[in-house]
């Protein structure tokens, strides 16, 4: 009877260690197949697209007030879009018209931030306005005050007697069609001394799954929908000068 119990108990301890054994082996196997396959981090990371690249032909107004824009509105004419200012127009209007034009510089490159691709842009417009020292007037003073002009005179405008002043224009505005006088204007407009380029961009958040072999997904370019209204323009008779 004991021999039979003791028999009984080894065959019970022999098949624990049996499935114990089991166990291990298919934990082992699980842990090598994960092994070989690859592991995901993910990450996010803020991407800057590129919507729109342009060029400057001409500065001007709407020939017709635009619906939903303020009549003083000013116009980037580019090559393939025009540029409708809806903030900050009257100002630059100002600017360009009643200072001398082949002393006015575009100080910093035309690129604007559309938030939500949806045809509508903000950025800055930065001037600057130099000339002999002897040629300025109490006028020209008393106009770069209200109009937050910021003397910014450089070594290079020391060395000729000149002073500089600088204005900061904040913008907001829209993309339109190319204007419906465009040829007109490229055949009467003097050429720029220098090309300007145009651009609006917008920036998103984006998840970057990155495997541990360092592979990596991909973004796709966004487009920028212009509205449907083409209009006539008239354009500001000054050169800008390069930087």
């Amino acid at each position: 009877m004991k021999k039979a119990q003791k028999s009984v108990m080894n065959i019970g301890a022999y098949a624990g260690v049996s499935l114990c054994l089991l166990a291990l082996s298919g934990c082992a196997t699980n842990s090598l197949l994960e092994g070989d396959s690859p592991r995901y981090t993910t990450s996010t990371k803020t991407v800057k697209q590129t919507l729109v690249e342009d060029q400057l032909v001409a500065f001007g107004r709407p020939a017709q007030p635009l619906p939903n824009m303020p009549a003083t509105s000013m116009v980037i004419v580019g090559e393939k879009n025009s540029y409708v200012l809806s903030q900050g127009g009257a100002e630059m209007v100002s600017l360009l018209t009643n200072l001398t034009p082949e002393n006015i510089q575009v100080d910093n490159d035309m690129s604007f931030y559309s938030p939500k691709n949806d045809g509508y842009f903000q950025g800055t417009m930065k001037l600057s306005y130099a000339k002999l020292k002897d040629e300025f007037k109490r006028s020209d003073y008393q106009f770069f005050l209200q109009h937050g002009g910021q003397e910014c005179t450089t070594d290079s405008d020391l060395r000729i007697n000149a002073q500089r002043f600088c204005f900061t224009v904040p913008i907001k505005g829209g993309v339109y069609p190319q204007v419906s006088n465009f040829d007109l204007i490229q055949s009467q407009y003097q050429a720029l001394t220098k090309p300007y380029a145009v651009t609006i961009y917008t920036q998103s958040s984006q998840e970057q799954r990155t495997a541990h072999h360092g592979g990596r997904s991909g973004a796709e370019k966004l487009v920028l929908l212009p509205f449907a209204l083409a209009f006539d323009v008239v354009t500001f008779p000054f050169q800008l000068l390069a930087n």
